[in-house]
């Protein structure tokens, strides 16, 4: 069975590379796979270079030892003309363990771009599910709330 384009799965080891100070992986190096995830995600689902444009509401649950298998799953929310939100969950745990638990989610925003560097349409995601109306649903609230924020740092800017 194969992955919907709108969604997409990274697995893999967290590496002693990854450790910070306490001995745990680094909220940085979390990102990074946040990251490669959403873009993963919005590239597959666009076709197209896609650039990250927001990144918000990163919430760290749980810390990530060396050795866990991290599970980031990424899925398109919302699409509007040229940008798609992505939720982001990060899972971890034992490698020789089923169970994972879930230790870091966020929302995205990417804009799919041409080799010129100009945001170019995407397609229409179309939810079906409950879950996946209920998530989109979730996307408007945020955009929302964006407003808001953008509308108060204004005078900070």
């Amino acid at each position: 069975m194969s992955t919907p384009r709108h969604t997409v799965t990274l697995r893999f080891l967290a590496e002693p590379s990854d450790v910070n100070f306490g001995g745990k992986v680094h909220g940085g190096a979390v990102m990074k796979w946040i990251d490669q995830a959403g873009f993963t995600c919005a590239a597959n689902w666009s076709g197209q270079y896609c650039v990250t444009v927001y990144v918000g509401g990163i919430r760290f649950y749980k810390p990530i030892s060396i050795g866990d298998l991290v599970e980031i799953d990424a899925a398109i929310i919302y699409t509007g003309n040229t940008s798609m939100h992505i939720s982001i969950h990060v899972h971890a745990g034992n490698p020789r363990q089923t169970e994972k638990v879930k230790t870091t989610h966020c929302i995205m925003v990417f804009a799919a771009i041409d080799e010129q560097g100009q945001t170019v349409p995407v397609p229409k995601w179309n939810p079906v599910t409950e879950q996946e109306i209920n998530m989109e649903k979730y996307a408007h609230r945020l955009m929302d709330l964006r407003k808001d924020i953008e509308d108060e740092m204004k005078a900070y800017l």
